[in-house]
């Protein structure tokens, strides 16, 4: 299992990745949870998710000004306070452990987005194999480093985060020497087209020199297209069982009845675009016969001049190349050529 994030992180990886991320589309039920799980390997997903924390590690049971809900999300904005709201949106830890050994024992891939050391220890003891960072938490230097001694695979989203926020983030995984990737992400539920700023992978990838990918929060499918034309290798969304109306993320969530298509896309737009260089592909070495070439139209005598009105660049391709027509004009042949004959380099006096 482990396997798959070594490819993850891997910067000569050319295949789309593609994690589905439950977060808290589990209906507030173990049974929710579970059928998830088991909608989303049959849906074909690389990768399955968590979001590991309590209200507890996420903030305090406050309702004080600082920690009242700022949200443009509606079904967010509905409760009182932080606590609140993630009270209803975290996933039991009891219901996370019990799906990892469903998932082991399929050796299905699954990791976790860890918020505090506690779910770093929780998820050690379960043997997590990576870790993913949310954008929220990239400064909290202290996680960052608790997770990068464990020598795992760390992904961290950019949603929140300046340049000298991922700087020191990444000079403190660097100095563990563990492997990383980074999802360029937009932290908006959803997030609109016009601030997704796609064109920042290639800045990611430039500076950072690890596999770029994108935590896709907007609506559909078009932005991760965009992005894996872009370069992405790894693409982290949101999904949702397809009755789900009810859960804390379905809003901006899409079904799992999609995934298997949406997967086969991304790995075929990354199919389309090739490699980055100029190269004749088996399929169409068939048709080299198309290009043109230079036959004779017109007898032309032993010691006479070729000529615009003898020689013709036509098809197919089997003659002396098209490219040399000017050099031939005016040379002379060193052999009788009939209509239609080939022209050779040996035939042309001085070539």
């Amino acid at each position: 299992m482990s396997n798959i994030f070594n490819k993850l992180i891997d910067k000569k990886n050319t295949k789309v990745f593609l994690i589905a991320e439950m977060s808290g589309n589990h209906q507030n039920s173990y049974k929710g949870a579970k059928k998830f799980v088991e909608k989303a390997i049959l849906s074909g997903t690389d990768i399955i998710k968590f979001q590991v924390y309590t209200p507890e590690t996420m903030t305090l049971k406050s309702y004080k000004k600082d920690f009242i809900v700022k949200s443009s999300v509606t079904k967010w904005s509905n409760f009182k306070s932080l606590y609140d709201l993630y009270e209803k949106a975290h996933t039991p830890w009891k219901w996370i452990e019990n799906i990892s050994i469903l998932l082991n024992k399929k050796k299905f891939p699954w990791f976790a987005s860890v918020f505090d050391t506690t779910s770093v220890e929780f998820l050690e003891k379960i043997n997590c194999p990576a870790y993913k960072i949310a954008s929220p938490e990239v400064n909290d230097l202290n996680l960052i480093e608790k997770i990068a001694k464990t020598k795992k695979p760390i992904i961290l989203s950019s949603g929140l985060s300046l340049v000298e926020d991922l700087d020191l983030a990444v000079k403190v995984i660097k100095k563990y020497h563990t492997k990383f990737a980074i999802l360029k992400c937009t932290s908006s539920y959803p997030a609109p087209y016009k601030d997704l700023n796609l064109l920042s992978i290639n800045f990611l990838k430039k500076r950072y020199k690890c596999p770029i990918g994108f935590s896709d929060h907007s609506i559909g499918d078009l932005s991760a297209k965009v992005a894996v034309t872009l370069g992405a290798t790894i693409i982290e969304k949101h999904f949702k069982l397809n009755e789900d109306s009810s859960s804390i993320d379905a809003h901006f969530s899409m079904e799992l009845s999609k995934l298997s298509t949406f997967k086969k896309d991304l790995n075929e737009i990354k199919l389309i675009l090739g490699k980055n260089k100029l190269f004749i592909p088996k399929s169409s070495k068939i048709n080299l016969s198309g290009k043109r070439s230079l036959y004779v139209k017109k007898e032309i005598k032993k010691g006479s001049k070729f000529s615009k009105n003898n020689i013709a660049s036509i098809r197919p391709s089997f003659s002396l190349d098209a490219k040399y027509f000017k050099k031939v004009i005016g040379k002379k042949s060193k052999k009788n050529l009939n209509f239609g004959d080939r022209i050779k380099q040996k035939d042309i006096t001085n070539f």
